[in-house]
């Protein structure tokens, strides 16, 4: 948020609030006033911000960083925008297709690795928009002589955080599944131990069994011992 008292002598709003698709601006007294219309691969330009509202005749001496700065927020912007729409969608798919590991092994592997592009992805967006914040900040700030301060969104970026952790929450979940735990089919063919209930259909005790008492049920009794329930 910029906040400038002598903005409306200039012609300018007194804060201007910007966000991952526009921007906004208003006054103090009356709150927002306006927001530009949704686009994607939005970055928000200052300078061409301030010199389009700036009154016929006033002039506003801008810091010689912000101009230099530009053209790295641009890219810099594209770049986050991008990493978060593959990001969020990613996440989202991998509601749906993450419980396709508890069937098999064989698909933990590519899922940890669809989850891990998706945190990466998510993880870098949220540090390219903290750094881009930062520095917009102290750059905005840099010369106290024009009554311009800048301040960081706490709530959007608390927001940002938390989901870029859930994202590698849910990557490691998916990592320790393919290092450590045992599918539905590997505890079902007695590969791996696991509660019994995994086996198959809780209403059959014969499916209940492990693969290889089942198998060693069904040969024929003069290849084994009989057990003590099968003598008459």
């Amino acid at each position: 948020m910029l906040v400038n008292s002598l903005a409306r002598s200039l012609g300018l709003h007194d804060f201007y609030q910007v966000g991952l698709w526009n921007f906004c601006e208003g006054y103090n007294d009356e709150g927002i006033t306006y927001c530009s219309s949704p686009k994607s691969l939005y970055w928000f330009n200052p300078v061409e911000v301030l010199l389009n509202e700036l009154l016929s005749g006033a002039t506003i001496a801008l810091p010689a960083e912000i101009t230099d700065i530009l053209k790295l927020i641009r890219i810099a912007s594209r770049v986050m925008f991008g990493f978060y729409l593959t990001g969020i969608c990613m996440n989202f798919l991998s509601v749906f297709i993450a419980p396709i590991a508890l069937k098999s092994r064989w698909w933990s592997l590519p899922l940890t690795i669809w989850t891990f592009i998706a945190a990466l992805l998510t993880t870098a967006a949220t540090i390219i928009a903290s750094v881009m914040a930062i520095i917009f900040r102290n750059v905005a700030t840099s010369q106290p002589d024009l009554n311009i301060s800048a301040s960081i969104g706490e709530q959007m970026f608390g927001f940002m955080w938390t989901g870029s952790a859930f994202s590698i929450f849910g990557f490691l979940i998916h990592l320790g599944m393919t290092c450590c735990c045992a599918s539905r089919r590997d505890v079902r063919t007695g590969r791996r131990k696991g509660r019994k209930s995994a086996y198959g259909d809780a209403g059959s005790d014969e499916k209940k069994r492990p693969l290889n008492q089942r198998q060693w049920k069904k040969m024929p009794k003069f290849m084994r011992r009989k057990t003590s329930g099968e003598v008459v």
